[in-house]
């Protein structure tokens, strides 16, 4: 039987095992959140993997491989609005590669955990018969009143998308920029109703965040903002963007636009269209990446 999804798969999953239902974000979102010894504080929890063959060649240079497998989490954090602090590394090593890979991993990793606050805590280290992998387990804070989530949005929140999307494969999945700055601005200064980063293409997350929210969603394609080069249908499913996504009531939405440029001048913000009623996708809506599409169980 095939996977239908990683969706589904998740949903299936938890079914298996205890979740804590006394926290305020278990599984589902970017990240959970649980609570912190300081009051009205929460603390941020992600973990995230790359893999060879998946995430990353091996011809790839392994510094740029090192800040893409710390940004990737980094980017969990920013859509909940929170600030990152502690990191555990464990990385899973082939017999056919030698120190110098990993001492050029850490040199990009190192350099993404100076720019962005983050300390190295701790992690493990082992051999496996092929391939690279390695995952990451990050911690953050967040007030707790600025918790984003991906389930707070209403009918008529309008959409906005950071940045441009699509053609990530050319390079921009390697070298992006976690939005952290801006994640934090709009938890202080706007509170969206919702927020989630865009990782899997937005063919896929749109509907992750409707869904969440209980709504369905509309959008103007022709509003959205590609990359150079790419077209509509991979600014919808290529996935690698690291973009935020995000809704806001129609009130809060008035001048967000323009205060915006004034804070963030290199970075576009883009209304894209609006959240719905009805919770079916539009007609033909694609969908985005996912891991397990192809895999049979």
């Amino acid at each position: 039987m095939k996977i239908c999804n990683e969706d589904k798969l998740l949903a299936e999953l938890l079914r298996l095992v205890p979740v804590s239902l006394d926290q305020p974000l278990g599984p589902g979102d970017d990240c959970a959140a649980t609570r912190s010894p300081k009051r009205g504080q929460l603390l941020l929890l992600k973990t995230d993997c790359v893999a060879e063959g998946v995430h990353f060649l091996r011809s790839d240079d392994p510094s740029r491989v090192g800040w893409k497998a710390l940004c990737r989490p980094l980017s969990d954090i920013a859509a909940m609005g929170g600030v990152p602090q502690q990191a555990l590394i464990t990385f899973f090593s082939p017999p056919d590669l030698d120190a110098g890979y990993w001492k050029k991993f850490y040199r990009g990793l190192g350099k993404a955990a100076r720019r962005f606050g983050v300390t190295i805590a701790g992690g493990e280290m082992s051999r496996q018969p092929s391939g690279i992998a390695v995952s990451i387990t990050l911690t953050g804070i967040v007030p707790e009143k600025q918790l984003l989530q991906r389930s707070g949005g209403r009918p008529g929140d309008q959409l906005f998308i950071t940045g441009r999307l699509g053609g990530s494969i050319a390079g921009h999945h390697l070298d992006f920029v976690p939005r952290l700055a801006e994640g934090r601005w709009l938890a202080e200064t706007f509170r969206p109703s919702a927020m989630m980063d865009i990782s899997d293409g937005l063919g896929a997350d749109l509907p992750r965040l409707a869904r969440a929210s209980g709504c369905g969603f509309t959008v103007n394609l022709a509003d959205i903002p590609c990359r150079r080069g790419s077209s509509i249908d991979q600014a919808l499913s290529d996935g690698e963007d690291y973009e935020l996504l995000f809704s806001l009531s129609p009130k809060k939405a008035i001048g967000i636009s323009e205060r915006w440029a004034d804070v963030f001048p290199k970075t576009p913000l883009t209304c894209i269209g609006s959240l719905t009623g009805s919770q079916d996708p539009p007609s033909g809506w694609p969908g985005g990446w996912d891991h397990f599409k192809e895999f049979d169980t």
